[in-house]
Formats: C-alpha cells, sequence, structure tokens
C-alpha cells in the first residue's frame, strides 16, 4: 500500500512569525496522523519552521530550487541551502511557475534529478487548462509532462517521485474536478509511468491531487484508488483547516 501524503503549498504567504504561529498551531492537531505531513513555506520562514517541526511528525518542504549547485543565479536558492535547512521535499514545476517564471518541462526535469541525487524527494506537478480539458486532451497532455519531468531518471528513483496533479483551471478558483475525474487523470499518469518504467514503478509512486483539496471534498477524493494524498493550497493556511484535510 502507498503511504498517503499531504502537503501544504503556501505560496507567497506567511511572514517567518506568521509562519511560526501556524505551525504551533498544527502540531497538536496532526500529531496522530498516520500520514506524511509536509508544509511548504516560503524560503523566509524555511529556517523558522525547521526549528518548530524538529521532533514532530511534520516534514519540511520548499516551493522550489534551482538546478545549479551555486553561482551567479541572482534571487535562487540551491540544493544545499535548503538540506541544510532540513528540508526533505520540494514542488517543482508547479502551473503558477509555468504560467509566470518561465518554468519548463526541461527545467523541471533538470530540478528532479538534482533533488534526487541529494536524497530529497521532488513533488513535481502536472496539470492541464480548462481549455485543454475541453477539447479532451487532458490525459495525453499530463502523461507528456510526467514522461518528460522524468526523462533520464531511473526507475528506482523514479518510484521515490510525489506527483501532484493540480488541474490550472481548479487551482485557487474553489473549482475542482469530481473525485472521478481527478482519479481517471491520475489513473493516465500513472498508466504514463507504466509505459516506461513497468508496473511496479507505476504502482509504487505516490499520485496526489491538487485543486482546491479541502475539508468538505477531502474524504471523498483521498477515497479514490488512484489518490494518495493532495498538494494543498488555501485549505494548508489555517491550521484548523489544514488539520481537517489531513485527518480525512
Amino acid at each position: 500500500m502507498r503511504r498517503p501524503i499531504i502537503a501544504g503549498n503556501w505560496k507567497m504567504n506567511k511572514t517567518p512569525s506568521e509562519a511560526a504561529q501556524l505551525v504551533k498551531d498544527l502540531i497538536p492537531l496532526v500529531k496522530d496522523a498516520d500520514i506524511d505531513v509536509v508544509v511548504c513555506p516560503p524560503y523566509t520562514a524555511l529556517y523558522t519552521v525547521a526549528e518548530l517541526v524538529k521532533g514532530t511528525n511534520i516534514k519540511l518542504g520548499a516551493q522550489n530550487v534551482h538546478f545549479e549547485k551555486s553561482g551567479a543565479f541572482t534571487g535562487e536558492v540551491s540544493i544545499d541551502m535548503l538540506k541544510e535547512l532540513g528540508v526533505e521535499y520540494i514542488i517543482i514545476g508547479h502551473s503558477e511557475r509555468r504560467q509566470y517564471f518561465n518554468e519548463t518541462d526541461e527545467t523541471v526535469n533538470k530540478k528532479a534529478k538534482v533533488i534526487l541525487e541529494n536524497g530529497l524527494t521532488p513533488i513535481i506537478c502536472v496539470g492541464e487548462s480548462l481549455d485543454q480539458r475541453e477539447k479532451g486532451v487532458t490525459n495525453d497532455f499530463v502523461s507528456m509532462q510526467t514522461k518528460l519531468a522524468l526523462n533520464g531518471i531511473a526507475g528506482e528513483d523514479v518510484k521515490k517521485v510525489v506527483i501532484a496533479y493540480e488541474p490550472i483551471w481548479a487551482i485557487g478558483t474553489g473549482k475542482t474536478a469530481t473525485s472521478k475525474e481527478a482519479n481517471d487523470t491520475i489513473e493516465a499518469i500513472r498508466n504514463a509511468v507504466k509505459d516506461v518504467y513497468g508496473e511496479e514503478v507505476s504502482e509504487a509512486m505516490r499520485i496526489q491531487y491538487g485543486g482546491s483539496m479541502n475539508p468538505k471534498n477531502a474524504t471523498e477524493l483521498m477515497a479514490q484508488k488512484e489518490i494518495d494524498g493532495g498538494l494543498i493550497g488555501g485549505a494548508s493556511l489555517k491550521a484548523e483547516d489544514f488539520s481537517k484535510v489531513v485527518l480525512y
């Protein structure tokens, strides 16, 4: 059985002091959760949150990383910087990064390799636009994104990857795919992995749903056969809401 994983993507929210309060409120609420719980604060709050989650069942994640080890990349953060803080998971390829900051399938692939080489876990985001869904190309598109993100990565490493399926049209809109739509698309992603790496690898990989999962729909979504967790946006910014998703 794949171990469920619920990760909170805080995006560009929470100062260090606000992040500290959120985590302090969250720790007692999720202490009995028998799943992987991850919080991904902005860079400025990583150190603060890292200190607070030590000794708890909450893991630390980051929202991005550069694929180079160091160098003249103003404004970027390297894998070594994140490792030293205790980061274990890193989100890459989020649609907002692709849309606003020119993230490409190629850079996502480079980042995934660097993350895995350093013993951390990439959370690779894939997802279609509303136009693509209406044209009926969702499965082909997310399958292609997945294969390009994993290009050149060995099967044993692919098992460690987390994929987050986030339909772009459902991020921050309050809209969500039906549980069947989400499950069907995630099954297509798993089949894409199976095409390249075989059934053992595809069955080991964890795939989250990330399109506005919240306390009201988490139970139904998590009951689906192919859905192994959630990448949570807005609902992760309030301890009570996030804990209800974690304890779905």
